[in-house]
């Protein structure tokens, strides 16, 4: 499963969290709480960075973002650099990480505005891709690799899987895949584990509350145990 990551004595997660809802009434900083100190019991050397762009909402991109990213670093104005100063920590932070978990509640179908606002933040042009036409049709290129994605999300109805009564209207985990590139994150390496029928508040919403509270858990501890067996190995 992790065979593909770094290979650090200290391993580094990255926890995002993008809910609206404080603390007390969101499922997936539950999970993300859960998802953490999982991990933390079973790899207790680890680095834990946090960033909560829910509650502390990262600035949409402008033009004078697309214009500072798009200049060459040596041809940067002072306000340039000052304008990427932002995005540079937030992707040191995405290099730092061999897991991304990600705390993303489905709004209207898709990811939260906050969500968003990272991703364009971190999807950066000699950053984390490259763009090059004589690639031909295929001119993007990553520059990150190894890493693992663990998307924790809540949904107000159900059916959102593939092959669910609702998967044609689920744009949140296709949006995070297509995505997931410019994290250094293969398709294969992405594991998502969502709470459903949040709005119905009957029994089928604490069963699936329950499903994956327990999921969590032994997903943070298998992929510890693994990780760390991977770093022993490598010593």
């Amino acid at each position: 499963m992790l065979q593909n990551l770094r290979r650090l004595p200290m391993p580094t997660l990255l926890r995002i969290d993008a809910s609206a809802q404080l603390e007390e009434r969101s499922l997936t900083r539950h999970l993300t709480g859960i998802f953490t100190r999982t991990f933390l019991a079973n790899a207790p050397e680890t680095k834990v960075i946090t960033r909560d762009v829910g509650l502390n909402p990262i600035p949409a991109i402008d033009q004078e973002f697309i214009h500072a990213a798009f200049t060459p670093p040596e041809e940067r104005e002072p306000w340039m650099n000052a304008r990427l100063a932002l995005s540079d920590e937030l992707i040191e932070e995405v290099e730092a990480s061999d897991i991304l978990v990600m705390g993303a509640p489905m709004y209207n179908y898709g990811m939260p505005t906050a969500l968003k606002g990272w991703i364009d933040q971190v999807a950066r042009i000699g950053k984390t891709f490259s763009f090059d036409l004589a690639r031909g049709d295929t001119p993007i290129e990553p520059i990150l690799s190894g890493k693992r994605l663990v998307v924790l999300s809540a949904r107000g109805e159900f059916g959102f899987a593939q092959g669910g009564v609702r998967a044609h209207l689920n744009t949140l985990d296709p949006g995070l895949a297509a995505c997931a590139h410019y994290f250094g994150v293969e398709p294969e390496h992405i594991d998502t584990i969502a709470i459903e029928y949040q709005e119905f508040k009957d029994d089928r919403h604490r069963t699936s509350v329950e499903m994956a509270e327990a999921r969590t858990g032994d997903l943070a501890a298998a992929l510890a145990a693994e990780l760390a067996g991977a770093a022993t190995q490598a010593a």
